[in-house]
């Protein structure tokens, strides 16, 4: 059983920050590729950024600059730090990553429940 658990979503004004955590629990053996991704209302759920497992990132062309991802691999975390946030990064943030079970000797793809983040006046 592998779960993954976001938090730091919320409400925030233009111009503001707020930091996304999600932490992988359960029977993991290795954690490749984590990363963010969301969706807002009535569109496909998109890229935000990726991270490998050596510290690669890469972002989406409308988060660059203000977005950063990184990871604690001791704790099995992946954070978004959001900065100069717009009205529309609104969406909902779903955390995934590859993982390998102790009982696999293949990766899959684990999501997240995922947080709302509004960015509102």
């Amino acid at each position: 059983q592998v779960q993954l658990v976001e938090s730091g979503g919320g409400l925030v004004q233009p111009g503001g920050s707020l930091r996304l955590s999600c932490a992988a629990s359960g029977s993991i053996f290795r954690i490749y590729t984590m990363g963010w991704y969301r969706q807002a209302p009535g569109k496909q759920r998109e890229l935000v950024a990726i991270i490998s497992s050596g510290g690669n990132t890469n972002y989406a062309d409308s988060v660059k600059g203000r977005f950063t991802i990184s990871r604690d691999n001791g704790k099995n975390t992946v954070y978004l730090q959001m900065n100069s946030l717009k009205p529309e990064d609104t969406a909902v943030y779903y955390c995934n990553a590859e993982i390998q079970r102790y009982d696999s000797a293949s990766h899959n793809a684990y999501w997240g429940q995922g947080t709302q983040v509004t960015v509102s006046s």
